[in-house]
């Protein structure tokens, strides 16, 4: 499986950012994905997931509201639309998919995702 994000840069706060992220390898439509980030000396923490058929989607409290997630299975891409960003979005952003599928809501925790993608560094100016 690889997941391959882009769509990262720099940007002024208030700016959009949309990332995207496709993946390969497997049935992408099966399972959950989500969306981590880990600004510089800290932890990784999640931001947003979708299920496998795209009817729930998840967010962290300090994004709710500003950022969405949404995923096309016919082109096997998750993306994450950015707005209203501020200078604390400032991270490596990470795709992210579990090793198997599942039917219960997508995990908030790094540690329950087999498949990571190689990262996008987000850069909000102040």
């Amino acid at each position: 499986v690889q997941l391959q994000a882009s769509g990262g840069g720099l940007v002024q706060a208030g700016g959009s950012l949309r990332l995207s992220c496709v993946a390969s390898g497997r049935t992408f439509s099966t399972y959950n994905m989500a969306w981590f980030r880990q600004a510089p000396g800290e932890e990784r923490e999640f931001v947003a997931a979708i299920s496998w058929r795209a009817s729930n989607t998840y967010y962290s409290d300090s994004v709710k509201g500003r950022f969405t997630i949404s995923r096309d299975n016919a082109k096997n891409t998750v993306y994450l639309q950015m707005n209203s960003l501020k200078p604390e979005d400032t991270a490596v952003y990470y795709c992210s998919s579990p090793e198997s599928f599942s039917v219960t809501r997508p995990s908030y925790l790094p540690d329950d995702y087999a498949y990571w993608g190689q990262g996008t560094l987000v850069t909000v100016s102040s």
